[in-house]
């Protein structure tokens, strides 16, 4: 690999450092503390997404201190500023559930109008929650800067009564108080230590899921989705971080370089190993097309009858993501993917390295938790897609985490008009094993943002339904979620979809493995019903709000919610 000192070509930041006319721009920096010689390095952003309301987050400032020190190591000059960053913990039940999607685009947004302004000749994106992962590594291929991520890691385990506990248990056990098997005084006692300290939700969520595919698309360093994040070994990798982004700007070499269609299609490969988020989903087709790659469901539906299902992490399993790490981490993962002829290994990674090369020496370490493709967990990939007449355009749902007796399931048809209504009827004893939920108008027009469900998933194992009742919806769901539950609706009930045709006692039948949803209604009857249906007046928005432009703007589930 070229020196860093040794830069490829002209500066990009030139254009606001040198010349006569640059003055301003010089005398500016050097207010800052900055000197001339400082403006003759290559100028990167340390894109730092730290607050203080977030567990994912409140230990960047420490991994940004690092990378900095890496980048001036290597001949660089960091400069640091900050995007925002939502705790869906924090915004889950109430109406905050419906900014975290927007916040996607916003994150991309202020990082492509930072850097522009600015004229950064490259970028390290440090990130670790569910919206910041995917907005940072859209603003990377739009802007298709040399930029590198860097993840937060996951959290340490939580233990309570002898057991190891994380974020997933505690919304659990809220039923579990409901149902009289654990007293008020128990969950006070588990609240303080089922979240244990900082990184990501000790669980294949979506941040470590996000994470794990970061590392799979070749956008990290090696071992960066699940080095704990309170780790000395997390500080390592991000002073490496800070050296490694100038090998990249010595070698002029970019985003788009590295997220061509082989690389989603190894994405997709650890995703469907993995039985990552539901909300890769939505992610993964957004990045793409930053990158300029189209991806969709369809391809989602491919991957998952193409590769097996390998890694069982909580909520759907025992294991945790130290657990995975320790069994060789996402690499032995895909270094037996690679063997087997289920990866591409010859496509370039911000090591500079192929994604072959990468892989070199790494092995599974531990069967139970990272099983050999030749005795998966199962066949086929851990999330599945959906179509029928319930949902035309698709739906998901994470079949890792779905009981057996639930991958075929039928019954009638509780309707529900938003999250709340669903949430009160389940705590309050309204459902009935055998019952399918639906809950509508959450999809990311008409929620809109499109609202996690995990409070009434959680509500319904805590309350024993789990492997009694179904739950569908045109929301998404958390990675915490577990049980049959089959999210994205598409078209969703806003769109008139017929998910907003169901009626309270209707039919619907589920075959996760054939890939069905149906809505046990005859053609003429749903007509009827089309011919009557009218948006709900409560859905109507204050002209000109952030909600209100993004539900102009937002595209359907099955193509990632992209605005148009």
């Amino acid at each position: 690999m070229a020196s860093a000192a040794e830069p490829r070509g002209p500066l990009r930041s030139s254009i606001m450092t040198r010349g006569l006319d640059r003055a301003t721009h010089r005398a500016l920096l050097y207010s800052m503390g900055w000197r001339a010689e400082h403006l003759e390095k290559p100028i990167v952003a340390v894109v730092n997404s730290f607050n203080e309301l977030m567990p994912g987050h409140v230990h960047l400032n420490a991994l940004c201190q690092a990378v900095k020190l890496g980048v001036a190591e290597a001949g660089g000059l960091p400069l640091e500023f900050p995007t925002i960053a939502v705790c869906d913990g924090l915004a889950t039940g109430h109406a905050g559930m419906r900014m975290p999607m927007p916040s996607r685009e916003l994150i991309a947004d202020s990082v492509e109008i930072m850097i522009t302004a600015h004229a950064f000749d490259a970028l390290v994106l440090i990130t670790n929650c569910d919206k910041v992962t995917p907005g940072m590594l859209m603003a990377a291929a739009r802007l298709n800067l040399p930029a590198l991520l860097l993840a937060g890691g996951p959290m340490d385990t939580g233990c309570f009564c002898g057991q190891r506990v994380c974020y997933n248990d505690l919304m659990e056990a809220e039923g579990r108080v409901e149902r009289g098997q654990m007293s008020p005084e128990e969950l006070a006692r588990l609240e303080e230590v089922a979240v244990w300290g900082p990184g990501a939700c000790a669980m294949m969520g979506t941040a470590n899921s996000m994470n794990i595919l970061t590392e799979a698309l070749g956008m990290t360093l090696p071992d960066g989705a699940l080095t704990p994040a309170t780790s000395g070994a997390r500080l390592a990798l991000a002073r490496r971080a800070g050296r490694a982004i100038l090998e990249l700007h010595a070698r002029n070499l970019r985003p788009r370089d590295i997220l061509t269609r082989e690389a989603f299609e190894n994405a997709l490969a650890v995703d469907m190993a993995v039985g990552g988020s539901t909300n890769t989903c939505l992610h993964l087709p957004a990045i793409a097309h930053a990158a300029g790659v189209e991806l969709g469901l369809e391809d989602f539906a491919r991957a998952a009858s193409r590769y097996p299902h390998l890694v069982l992490l909580k909520p759907a399993g025992r294991h945790f993501p130290l657990d995975f790490y320790n069994a060789g981490g996402v690499p032995a993962l895909m270094k037996e993917l690679l063997d087997r002829g289920l990866l591409r290994g010859d496509g370039l990674t911000v090591t500079g390295r192929t994604v072959a090369e990468n892989l070199e020496g790494r092995r599974i370490l531990d069967p139970e938790v990272i099983r050999p493709v030749a005795s998966p967990l199962s066949p086929t990939g851990g999330i599945a897609v959906l179509r029928g007449s319930l949902a035309p355009g698709g739906a998901v749902v994470k079949r890792a985490a779905v009981a057996p007796a639930m991958l075929r399931h039928a019954g009638p048809a509780r309707v529900f008009e938003q999250e709340e209504e669903a949430l009160g009827a389940i705590f309050g004893g309204r459902i009935r094993p055998g019952d399918v939920v639906v809950i509508r108008y959450e999809g990311p027009q008409g929620g809109p943002g499109m609202r996690e469900q995990l409070l009434p998933t959680s509500a319904l194992i805590g309350m024993g339904l789990g492997e009694s009742v179904a739950l569908v919806t045109d929301g998404r769901f958390s990675g915490a979620t577990r049980g049959a539950c089959v999210g994205h609706v598409t078209p969703e009930a806003y769109a008139g979809g017929p998910i907003a045709l169901v009626q309270e006692g209707d039919r619907i039948e589920i075959d996760i493995p054939a890939g069905r949803i149906e809505l046990a209604v005859p053609a003429p009857e749903l007509e009827r019903r089309r011919a009557a249906w009218r948006l709900p007046e409560r859905l109507a928005l204050e002209p000109g709000s952030l909600l209100e432009r993004y539900r102009r703007l937002v595209g359907p589930a099955d193509r990632g919610c992209i605005l148009g």
